[in-house]
């Protein structure tokens, strides 16, 4: 496939914006796909998604999309946006999204097909677009408070799964802000998943949020379940989802949609936010620690696999819960992932441990103390990251995924990379 161009300049900045952009008309020569892969990609078959969408198809359920914008314009996300807000200069609303990366996560978690659209795992939740980042070219220098004002707006408006497909390198982010609306998410009993990155097979940076006790890190895997090569791991890791060869919005491709070779982790975030979704849509009695042990417990790996640092516990598998009844809910107050942190938060995120039902002990998970090691993990990984910041927001956001998507806030830069195209860069 021939390369992009590299620069394109925007009047409205003297600042340089590089892209790579799917959304962008006339830049993108799709993969070979027929259309037939397209609109049912690998993982359908893998996570027997339409016998899933016999019992459940994600109704009740509201995930909220910290990204670009929802272009709800599309046939296939029409009627999905049932709220949010544009924190973005000049807000223009929640559903306008000119770079499409949030577009295409949209379409991921709750696509219907409808006019040759994508087919989302979970069709029929509701979701919620919170607009940051950059429009017209005018890069957004406080896009830290920015992120914390989102995932604080997310958890107020009831979204029980929020999904965040940026990341940002640690040093120089505003902690505390951000950190303060994780913990609110958390208390209202929001899950949010967070994107690991797209530098595993060169710097392999830890990006926050997805290193923060309180999120959940997804990595990428490929059809055959192997990590992806550029998927970015480490102890922060809990959970894998499909990123390659995923469905993508490519305006010169026939019906507009292609196969992302190389979607990036989020797509797999876009991904396991949808796979969670589908198993609270079954289980609407369960709360957010629930949902996570069963994805954790359920989670695909080698054989004898319990965690490691690449796919976290396995790659999400919802139909085992919905269609298998595999994995114990355990207790609702207890987090599998991040139980210290939880019960240290002032006020704490659940309330204190209730006396357990007979049996909940030997039903706590398939393997002892689910999440422990990753929480373990991810709390060294917090405490030794946090060291030294600041609070000044210098540093770049980044967006990991298929349309495109790095914005750099508060730097002199702006970027906009796809997974696909990195190496040009």
């Amino acid at each position: 496939m021939p390369r992009l161009p590299l620069l394109l300049r925007r009047t409205a900045l003297v600042f340089p914006l590089f892209l790579v952009a799917s959304t962008l008309p006339g830049l993108l020569t799709a993969p070979a796909a027929s259309a037939e892969d397209v609109h049912d990609p690998w993982y359908m078959d893998t996570l027997r998604v339409e016998e899933m969408w016999q019992q459940t198809r994600g109704e009740g359920v509201t995930v909220a999309v910290i990204d670009t914008g929802v272009d709800d314009s599309l046939p296939e996300l029409a009627g999905k946006v049932v709220g949010g807000t544009d924190l973005t200069f000049g807000a223009e609303g929640p559903t306008v999204d000119e770079a499409g990366h949030g577009t295409n996560m949209a379409a991921l978690i709750a696509g219907t097909g409808e006019g040759g659209g994508v087919r989302g795992l979970a069709p029929d939740v509701d979701l919620i677009s919170i607009r940051v980042g950059e429009r017209d070219g005018q890069v957004d220098f406080d896009l830290d408070a920015r992120m914390a004002e989102a995932i604080q707006y997310a958890a107020e408006s009831g979204a029980q799964v929020i999904n965040i497909s940026w990341g940002k390198v640690e040093d120089g982010v505003d902690v505390e802000a951000i950190s303060e609306a994780i913990a609110e998410a958390a208390r209202q009993g929001a899950l949010i998943f967070a994107a690991s990155g797209n530098d595993g097979d060169t710097e392999n940076s830890s990006f926050f949020p997805a290193d923060r006790d309180g999120v959940v890190a997804v990595g990428a895997v490929d059809r055959n379940g192997r990590v992806s090569h550029y998927s970015t791991h480490g102890p922060q890791l809990a959970l894998a989802a499909p990123a390659d060869d995923v469905p993508s919005h490519c305006p010169d491709a026939p019906g507009g949609l292609c196969l992302d070779p190389e979607g990036g982790t989020s797509s797999a975030s876009a991904l396991a936010s949808a796979s969670a979704a589908l198993i609270w849509s079954a289980h609407p009695d369960w709360t957010k620690n629930q949902v996570l042990r069963v994805m954790m417990e359920t989670a695909d790996g080698p054989e004898g696999h319990e965690r490691d640092d690449y796919i976290g516990y396995g790659m999400v598998r919802p139909d085992r819960v919905i269609l298998d009844g595999e994995g114990e809910p355990g207790r609702p107050d207890t987090s599998p992932l991040f139980p210290s942190y939880e019960a240290s938060l002032d006020p704490p995120a659940t309330p204190e441990p209730t006396a357990p039902e007979p049996g909940a002990d030997e039903g706590e998970g398939s393997s002892p103390a689910p999440g422990a090691a990753a929480s373990e993990g991810a709390e060294q990984t917090v405490a030794s990251s946090s060291d030294g910041s600041d609070g000044s927001g210098a540093g770049p956001w980044v967006l990991f995924g298929l349309a495109g998507a790095v914005l750099m806030g508060g730097t002199v830069t702006a970027v906009l990379l796809s997974r696909r195209r990195a190496t040009t860069l």
